[in-house]
């Protein structure tokens, strides 16, 4: 296998950094570029109980976070990835495994490394790398969590 392009989906958690060590070695190892990318999830529809409080409040709300998202993946960019040919960022906004898969629709990574555990994680699989390994039609080399 050469790998010319790595997606590596990150929540920024612990475990999910836990992928990077192997992110970074099989770029230098092939001279892949390196694909990072961040879901935010969406918000849910605010009733009544939040007061007064209109799509445009939830709309800032969310562009904000996707400020801060993407400072952080500058950051792990800079830092963390500086090893490696070439680097992307991607965010995106809604469910974390149906947005991986459009990613690897798209862009149509070589290979895809990510931790089997994210933020949520209580099982040792999580949910998000299950549905990815079941539906991604690249391979998907996923890392032990914790």
């Amino acid at each position: 296998m050469k790998a010319k392009k790595i997606l590596w989906p990150t929540d920024f958690s612990e475990n999910a950094a836990k992928a990077l060590p192997y992110v970074t070695s099989l770029s230098e190892l092939y001279g892949a570029e390196v694909h990072v990318l961040y879901v935010l999830e969406e918000t849910g529809p605010f009733g009544a109980w939040y007061g007064d409080f209109d799509q445009s409040q939830a709309d800032a709300l969310l562009e904000l976070q996707k400020e801060k998202a993407e400072r952080h993946l500058q950051q792990i960019c800079e830092s963390r990835l500086d090893g490696c040919p070439l680097y992307v960022r991607h965010t995106a906004t809604g469910d974390p495994a149906s947005e991986i898969l459009k990613l690897i629709e798209n862009e149509k990574p070589d290979i895809v490394v990510m931790s089997r555990l994210g933020k949520k994680g209580h099982f040792s699989f999580g949910s998000v790398a299950e549905k990815v390994v079941r539906h991604s039609t690249v391979p998907v080399l996923t890392i032990p969590g914790r």
